[in-house]
């Protein structure tokens, strides 16, 4: 049985070292991933500012619980590549996540998708606090430009 620590999260999305924010999965399905983070209390969390972690910053926790989505359904085969492209009805319950101390319970709901562009609702949870919620659409297999402007 594969496990869904933080080693295994930081194989399978482009986020790696610290920036790696998700500590592991608990639960996922074809519509669903739950995902557990500690980061948001570690002092060297990179999207720290000001010795603050805001709440906004919780959006790319729920980003990095959407790639780890992708890659679970990917099952073994390279996941496709995807980037955020717009947050939509975002609600911040609180001001900030650093001084929360329970470990942060992350869900990415698939509401709907195609072959382009996958829709998910998210959550942020602190045991029953509601911390933050939203809508995000995910872009997929977009080519990036590299430094002399060409395409990849």
């Amino acid at each position: 049985m594969t496990t869904f620590d933080h080693a295994w999260i930081a194989a399978h999305i482009p986020h790696h070292g610290s920036m790696c924010l998700l500590d592991h999965v608990v639960g996922h399905d074809a519509q669903r991933v739950r995902c557990i983070a500690r980061s948001h209390r570690a002092s060297d969390n990179p999207l720290r500012s000001h010795g603050r972690l805001a709440a906004a910053c919780g959006i790319e926790y729920a980003a990095q619980a959407m790639a780890v989505h992708g890659a679970l359904l990917a099952d073994g085969t390279e996941p496709r590549p995807g980037f955020l492209a717009s947050v939509r009805s975002a609600m911040l319950h609180v001001g900030r996540l650093d001084d929360i101390a329970q470990d942060l319970e992350v869900e990415a709901l698939r509401v709907t998708g195609d072959s382009g562009t996958v829709l998910y609702d998210f959550t942020l949870r602190a045991g029953d606090r509601l911390l933050i919620e939203g809508r995000a659409a995910i872009v997929l297999d977009v080519a990036m430009p590299d430094l002399n402007g060409a395409q990849a």
